[in-house]
């Protein structure tokens, strides 16, 4: 209860001033992915030099204010010291409250578990894994390019939620990404998936927009937008969701109305946050104001892995007189959204 009130008063304080030091870290620990999707193209990267588990520590432990860690990729359980990673940031990040982690199902399963058990052991209050989901079985596979990839992302996810009786705080979700290749097919998707798991309901899928960047998906100029037409699908999907007392069910209806505002008019609903209330670090140290905004603000490297020196440099200025002048790219991922919103009450009732 202690680290839930402290991510909390952290977010109400951010309604009001500017926190000096950002609570969420969007950490990209790997860009090697198994995937061949054909709405990103990180799997083509064949990444060297990443940063090692000794730097990771360092970092985490010279960062350790984040009170909220999304773990990214690639596929971050390709990193074989996942385990360790994660064991960095809860030793040092005293309030650290929420773990997020996506995966596209394609390691090992028996290896998945035995790591999850053992994260699930750090004592993390809340972790969130998202099961990468783009549609049913055919098109599913079709998008991500890997013949069987459905049945092994139902799979995973049976076995996460198989955990969640022994560890209530761990919760897996679907990850389904609106394209021009799957758009009005997200519920037959739902059905398809629901014959296995009678229980799922809209709840368990967190929706997103598939997006083009620089500086994460590497598809900057690729036509994967799903275009007109989507808001109506996206407005259907939040009516359809069950009202909890879930805090974060607030958080995930209003990131699915602003995202369908988003899908009609390509413009940022709210203003960001970046490097105040988050900030994305890449695989090799890279610091960026977000997974979509390919402006750099230096490396962790460089700097001993303190982000606070980077978080206060010139080309970090520049980053927040954009943002001022309104002139920040155009995005809303919930990578980015959520603490956005956490950010503004308002916005949530």
């Amino acid at each position: 209860m202690r680290k839930l009130a402290g991510i909390a008063l952290t977010a109400l304080k951010s309604n009001f001033t500017k926190l000096g030091r950002p609570y969420k870290l969007n950490f990209a620990i790997t860009y090697s992915c198994q995937s061949k999707c054909i709405t990103c193209n990180i799997w083509k990267i064949r990444p060297t030099g990443e940063l090692t588990t000794e730097e990771i520590r360092e970092f985490a432990k010279k960062n350790n204010y984040f009170k909220w860690v999304g773990i990214t990729g690639g596929e971050p359980f390709l990193r074989g010291d996942i385990v360790e990673i994660v064991r960095a940031f809860r030793e040092n990040c005293k309030g650290l409250y929420m773990l997020t982690m996506p995966t596209n199902s394609l390691c090992n399963p028996s290896s998945v578990e035995s790591r999850m058990l053992q994260i699930m052991q750090f004592g993390i209050p809340r972790v969130v894994i998202t099961v990468s989901l783009d549609g049913y079985r055919e098109l599913h596979d079709k998008i991500r390019g890997v013949t069987g990839n459905f049945d092994r992302a139902m799979h995973i996810y049976g076995m996460l939620k198989g955990m969640k009786k022994e560890y209530p705080g761990l919760d897996a979700v679907f990850g389904y990404t609106l394209s021009k290749f799957n758009k009005g097919q997200f519920e037959q998707t739902y059905v398809e998936v629901k014959k296995i798991f009678p229980e799922v309901t809209y709840n368990d899928f967190h929706i997103n927009l598939a997006q083009t960047s620089e500086n994460y998906y590497a598809n900057s100029g690729d036509d994967i937008r799903a275009g007109s037409g989507v808001a109506a699908e996206l407005q259907k999907i939040s009516a359809g969701r069950r009202r909890t007392l879930d805090p974060m069910y607030l958080v995930e209806n209003s990131f699915l109305k602003n995202l369908a505002k988003f899908a009609e008019t390509g413009e940022s609903p709210i203003r960001c946050r970046s490097l105040d209330a988050s900030v994305f670090v890449d695989g090799w140290g890279n610091v960026y104001p977000s997974i979509m905004w390919n402006h750099k603000i230096g490396n962790i490297r460089d700097a001993g892995y303190d982000l606070v020196p980077l978080l206060g440099n010139g080309e970090a200025r520049k980053v927040r007189e954009e943002i001022l002048a309104g002139r920040e790219p155009a995005q809303w991922t919930s990578c980015e959204s959520y603490q956005i919103l956490l950010g503004r009450i308002k916005d949530l009732v």
